[in-house]
C-alpha cells in the first residue's frame, strides 16, 4: 500500500494540516497509521465527511451515535452499545471482566476491583474495544477496506502482551497457522490474496442483504486472517456493515454464543441456525432503539 504524509493529504483535500492530524487521531481517515511522530495516510483514503450540527436530536441510529459520542453524553444508546457490545464480544473470547467492571472502565476510565485480581490484557482490550466501536461509528458509511480491518485489529491488540511477541503481527495478517474450533483456516501465505478476493466480491454491490452480511462474516471467520482477535474484529465489522446498509445491527450476547458458534459451523449446509440466532439478537437491539426513540426499518 502506498502512503502520503499529512502535508500531501492537506493539499489534496484542501484542508489544513492541523485538521488532517485531528482526523487521524480521531480515526476518521481509514488506514492512517502513526509511524513514530508522523502520520502516514493511504494514498487511496477518502476525505472525511464534514460533521453536521443540529439543535434537534436525530432519530436515525448513525447520527444519534455520532452526536452522543462527540458530546460525551451518558445514559444514551451510544453508552449502552459501548458496554453491551464490548462486554459480550470480549466475554465470548474468554475475558473474565464482569459487565459491571466493563461499565466502570468505560464510565470512569479506572479499574474498580475490590477483591481478587484481573488479567491486564482483559482491561487493555476492554479499553481498546471502546475505541474500536468509535472507529466503527466514525467510518460507518465508508466502503469496507483492508486498511480499516487492519486498523481495527491494531486498535484492539495495541499494548497487549500479544503486541510484545515477535511472531504476533498486530495490525497485520497472521504469520503462523491457526485453527478455530478444530477447523483449519487459511494459511498465512494465502491470507492476503483471499482477503483481497473476499473484499472485491463483497464490495461489488452497494447494498447488502442480511444474509449477504452473514455470508461475509462466515467467510471472514473461515479465513481467520489474524493471529488472534478474529471473532471480535469480525463482529465489529458486522456491526459496521449493518449500519452502512441500514440494517438493524445486533449484539451476540454471551448467553446465545453456543447458537452463534453452531450457526457458523453449519452455515454451508444450513443457513437457518446462524440467521435465526442473529435475528433473535436483532430483536433485542430493536427494543433498545425503540426505548431511545430511534427509527428502524424492520
Amino acid at each position: 500500500m502506498d502512503y502520503i504524509n499529512v502535508s500531501q493529504a492537506a493539499k489534496k483535500w484542501g484542508l489544513s494540516e492541523r485538521s488532517i492530524r485531528n482526523y487521524c487521531q480521531q480515526g476518521r481517515i481509514v488506514g492512517a497509521v502513526l509511524n513514530g511522530h508522523l502520520w502516514l495516510i493511504p494514498e487511496t483514503a477518502v476525505k472525511p465527511e464534514r460533521k453536521k450540527r443540529s439543535g434537534k436530536a436525530p432519530s436515525d441510529l448513525i447520527s444519534r451515535l455520532r452526536l452522543e459520542k462527540e458530546s460525551g453524553m451518558t445514559g444514551g444508546i451510544y453508552h449502552k452499545i459501548q458496554i453491551e457490545l464490548t462486554y459480550n464480544s470480549n466475554h465470548i473470547e474468554g475475558s473474565c471482566l464482569t459487565k459491571d467492571q466493563t461499565r466502570y472502565i468505560f464510565e470512569t476510565n479506572t479499574i474498580g476491583i475490590s477483591d481478587g485480581s484481573v488479567n491486564v490484557d482483559d482491561v487493555i482490550e476492554t479499553a481498546n474495544h471502546f475505541r474500536c466501536i468509535d472507529l466503527v461509528i466514525d467510518q460507518a458509511r465508508y466502503v469496507l477496506t483492508e486498511g480499516f480491518i487492519k486498523q481495527l485489529h491494531l486498535t484492539l491488540k495495541n499494548g497487549t502482551s500479544d503486541s510484545r511477541k515477535t511472531w504476533f503481527a498486530v495490525g497485520d495478517y497472521k504469520r503462523l497457522e491457526n485453527e478455530v474450533g478444530g477447523i483449519q483456516t487459511a494459511k498465512p501465505d494465502e491470507v492476503p490474496q483471499k482477503m483481497k478476493e473476499l473484499l472485491k466480491a463483497y464490495n461489488q454491490a452497494k447494498k447488502k442483504s442480511f444474509d449477504e452480511l452473514l455470508q461475509f462474516h462466515y467467510d471472514f471467520e473461515r479465513i481467520h486472517p489474524f493471529q488472534d482477535g478474529n471473532g471480535r474484529v469480525g463482529r465489529l465489522i458486522l456491526f459496521k456493515e449493518c449500519l452502512r446498509n441500514d440494517i438493524v445491527p445486533f449484539i451476540i450476547e454471551d448467553n446465545i454464543k453456543e447458537f452463534y458458534y453452531r450457526g457458523l459451523q453449519e452455515w454451508k449446509n444450513e443457513k437457518g441456525y446462524l440467521r435465526d440466532t442473529c435475528l433473535t439478537a436483532q430483536d433485542r437491539f430493536i427494543k433498545y432503539m425503540e426505548y431511545f426513540g430511534i427509527k428502524h426499518i424492520n
